[in-house]
């Protein structure tokens, strides 16, 4: 890969993706809004890991910080061989009766953001012949928990739309669709995940490890543990009323 930029990158999976592209030697660089934190986190992959490691600050629901992203991925000097689209977060509110302000910004940071982003970094690749794009989406993308589940949905098509336009190309585009996974996600959503059994949490390293395999196997789409693999299958079979009805008691994201 030789370098990775990876949003979102001071927490949870971002986090976890850029250490074990750390640990591979690849440069790397970290976006996320906290700008103390994350050069914080750069200086101690700089120090651990030995590799070039920029800190990028940019808050993604704005247009300055999609396109400071954007202008780093069109680079032609320092290029870009991994783009990783890893930001967002849980909306904590039902649609009806919660902030418009709050769901514009989640549409711009998971949605509007992933667009432009990709649009920015794919010509670059096509053009060296070479490069990998991986979006982070989520098993609930097929499930009816609120806005959340539909910008993932979003994703997921769009990354297989981009696959498929992008084959023969050298490129590829990857979406992994893990299930819940612990990190602080749900915290700041505001929802309880106590009472979740513990094997049905998966570890940031669990999820990484199999999202980046992918990415080097050139599989589009990617669920990560056996539970939330079969889980996956089966809502891909079932009803979409079936699986709505399921979803019913599971608090929004």
């Amino acid at each position: 890969m030789g370098s990775a930029l990876i949003t979102g990158a001071s927490s949870g999976i971002g986090l976890e993706i850029a250490w074990h592209l750390a640990a591979e030697r690849n440069d790397l660089v970290l976006v996320a809004r906290d700008a103390a934190r994350l050069e914080e986190t750069a200086e101690r992959m700089r120090q651990v890991a030995g590799v070039r490691t920029e800190a990028l600050a940019a808050d993604l629901s704005t247009t300055e910080g999609v396109e400071a992203v954007c202008t780093r991925l069109r680079s032609q000097t320092r290029p870009i061989g991994l783009l990783v689209n890893n930001a967002g977060f849980g909306l904590g509110q039902d649609f009806v009766g919660g902030s418009v302000e709050r769901e514009l910004e989640a549409l711009d940071v998971m949605v509007r953001a992933v667009l432009m982003t990709c649009h920015a970094a794919a010509p670059g690749m096509v053009m060296r012949g070479g490069g990998g794009i991986l979006n982070v989406a989520s098993m609930s993308a097929l499930t009816a928990q609120g806005t959340y589940s539909a910008h993932k949905a979003w994703v997921v098509a769009f990354t297989e739309g981009l696959a498929a336009e992008l084959k023969g190309s050298g490129i590829t585009a990857t979406v992994v669709c893990p299930g819940p996974v612990d990190t602080p996600f749900f915290e700041r959503a505001g929802v309880d995940m106590r009472a979740t059994p513990s094997w049905l949490m998966a570890s940031p390293e669990q999820v990484v490890t199999e999202a980046l395999d992918a990415v080097r196997a050139g599989r589009v789409q990617v669920t990560p543990t056996i539970p939330y693999k079969v889980a996956m299958g089966a809502m891909k079979l079932a009803p979409r009323w079936v699986t709505a009805r399921a979803m019913r008691s599971v608090p929004h994201m």
